[in-house]
């Protein structure tokens, strides 16, 4: 399994990267068929956030769904402890998922890029690369909002057709709020989100607005 430490507007120490091995070396009990992990590095100089100052951000690359996890505190060694307890928690939730899932059988699934792992590694970008356009998935650029300290990331993804529940138990393994996917019922774009406690919400988005193209439905 590959492991892959970068820093963002931050310099990471031999140090840090040997411990990174150490601790990632156990991903593969729960992912036997990892193939790399990313793992981000980021300072923030803000001294009114020097509580949480280092953010350590990990993703894990397999076949199926990628599975990440973030913490941030005011050493990155905490951080990176704190990142590992959730990507473990995930890790464990996912593999307890496909037991389930053999159980009751196969089941269909959204089709998966079958080019060669090195082609689709060459084929996205550096970790700090700023692409002008969005025109491929995983696709980044980020622009500042006029004068304004506000900065804008936009990243274009690949619409998958799922159910409402998958689309949530996507959101999980992520550890994002939301999570954006194609209703396979109704084949419209949809967002599922988290309200309070374990509860969500889902929006679906009409696309058949005024001097708007309807999008084609799903075959």
């Amino acid at each position: 399994m590959e492991i892959i430490v970068v820093g963002r507007h931050t310099d990471v120490t031999d140090r840090f990267r040997r411990h990174v091995e150490d601790k990632l070396g156990k991903v593969t009990q729960l992912a036997p068929n990892a193939r790399r992990v990313d793992v981000s590095v980021t300072h923030e100089k803000n001294p009114k956030l020097s509580d949480v100052s280092e953010r350590v951000e990990l993703t894990v690359r397999a076949k199926g769904p990628v599975i990440r996890a973030e913490a941030a505190a005011d050493d990155r060694f905490a951080a990176l402890d704190l990142a590992m307890d959730k990507l473990n928690e995930r890790l464990r939730r996912s593999r307890d998922r496909r037991k389930d899932h053999r159980r009751r059988g196969p089941e269909v699934v959204p089709p998966v890029d079958v080019r060669p792992y090195d082609d689709v590694v060459a084929s996205q970008p550096e970790a700090d690369a700023e692409p002008a356009t969005l025109e491929t998935p995983g696709d980044a650029v980020e622009h500042q909002l006029g004068d304004s300290p506000v900065v804008i990331r936009q990243k274009l993804h690949t619409g998958e057709p799922m159910a409402v529940d998958e689309a949530v138990e996507r959101m999980e393994l992520v550890g994002h709020d939301f999570f954006l996917f194609i209703d396979k019922e109704s084949a419209r774009p949809a967002a599922v989100y988290r309200r309070k406690g374990w509860t969500y919400g889902v929006i679906e988005l009409d696309t058949t607005c005024a001097g708007v193209e309807p999008v084609s439905a799903l075959t």
